[in-house]
C-alpha cells in the first residue's frame, strides 16, 4: 500500500471513529423569563450564560451533537445578570467566545431558535439521546420543577442509567419526577419542612445552589424572597445533599447523576459529562 493511501485510510478511520463515538446530548432549558417570588412579585431571569455555554462548548468541541429543548419549545431567555466576565474567571476572551457561540446558535431568537418542545423530544424517542443536561439560572424553579414532560423524560433516563447532569438551580428539575411534583412544591411553599416519598432519586448524593449561597445573594431580589430553595426541596424529597464551599467549584457524581453547585462548577461538570460520554 502506498504512503498516500495509508494516510487516506487513516484519516477515514479517524473520521468514522469520531462519528461513531459522537453522543447526542439533550440540553433542557426553561421557557420562563421570570421567577414568581413570595407575594406575587416577579424577578426577571432565564439561563446563566456560563452555566449553559461552557458545558455546551465542551460537548461540541468533543464532537458531540447537542439538541436544545424547553417544555413548550419556546426560545429561552438569557439572564441579564449572567452577562458577566467574572463567571468566566475574569477572562474577557473566554466571555466573548462563549457569547459569540450563543449568538451563532440563535437559541434566544424567537423566529430562528432551534429549540424544540419536550413533547417533540418524546416523539423523536428518548432512545435517540445519550445524556441530558440542565443548566441553571433561576428560571428552572418556575417551570422545570413541575413540568410533567420533564418528569417523564427524567424517569426514562433514570431507568436506562443515562448520564443526567444538572447545574446550580438546574437540579430543581429533578423534583418533576416525583409522583405529584405540583402538590409537593405547593406544600413546600407553605411549609419548608414538608417531605415527600416515592422519588426515584431518593438516597442519591447531589448538590445544587446552596441555602448559604442563596442567603448571600438575596440582595438581587430587592427585598423579595423565593418561595423555596433548591437545597430544601431536594433534601426534603430524599436527597443526600452534599454542599461544598460557598462559590467554589463543586460537583457531585452518584450513579448516573452529575450535579454542580454554582456557576463556578460549570467547567468541571462539563468535563465530567464529556468524559462519561467518551467511555
Amino acid at each position: 500500500m502506498s504512503n498516500l493511501r495509508k494516510v487516506v485510510v487513516a484519516i477515514t478511520f479517524i473520521t468514522f471513529s469520531s462519528w461513531v463515538n459522537a453522543a447526542n446530548v439533550l440540553v433542557v432549558l426553561s421557557d420562563s423569563n421570570s421567577l414568581e417570588l413570595k407575594g406575587g412579585k416577579l424577578f426577571s431571569t432565564g439561563f446563566y450564560l456560563n452555566e449553559l455555554m461552557q458545558p455546551v462548548k465542551l460537548l461540541m468541541d468533543a464532537g458531540d451533537e447537542v439538541t436544545f429543548a424547553t417544555p413548550l419549545g419556546n426560545a429561552p431567555t438569557m439572564d441579564k445578570h449572567s452577562a458577566s466576565v467574572k463567571d468566566f474567571g475574569g477572562d474577557q476572551r473566554a466571555f466573548d467566545e462563549h457569547l459569540k457561540l450563543l449568538q451563532q446558535l440563535k437559541l434566544t431568537e424567537p423566529e430562528q431558535s432551534p429549540v424544540i418542545s419536550l413533547s417533540r423530544v418524546e416523539q423523536i424517542g428518548y432512545d435517540k439521546f445519550d445524556a441530558v443536561f440542565v443548566p441553571g439560572g433561576h428560571a428552572p424553579m418556575q417551570d422545570l420543577s413541575v413540568s410533567p414532560e420533564m418528569g417523564k423524560l427524567l424517569r426514562a433516563f433514570h431507568a436506562e442509567g443515562k448520564p443526567t447532569a444538572l447545574l446550580c438551580h438546574g437540579p430543581i428539575a429533578l423534583i418533576s419526577s416525583l409522583p405529584d411534583a405540583k402538590a409537593y412544591t405547593s406544600k413546600l411553599e407553605r411549609n419548608p419542612k414538608v417531605t415527600d416519598s416515592g422519588w426515584i432519586y431518593s438516597g442519591y448524593k447531589m448538590v445544587s445552589f446552596t441555602n448559604k449561597e442563596e442567603q448571600a445573594a438575596k440582595g438581587m431580589f430587592n427585598g423579595g424572597q423565593m418561595k423555596f430553595t433548591p437545597e430544601t426541596a431536594l433534601t426534603n424529597a430524599g436527597a443526600k445533599f452534599q454542599a461544598g464551599a460557598k462559590w467554589a467549584s463543586h460537583v457531585v457524581v452518584d450513579r448516573e447523576l452529575i450535579t454542580g453547585q454554582n456557576p463556578s462548577s460549570a467547567l468541571e461538570l462539563g468535563r465530567i459529562l464529556v468524559k462519561r460520554l467518551s467511555r
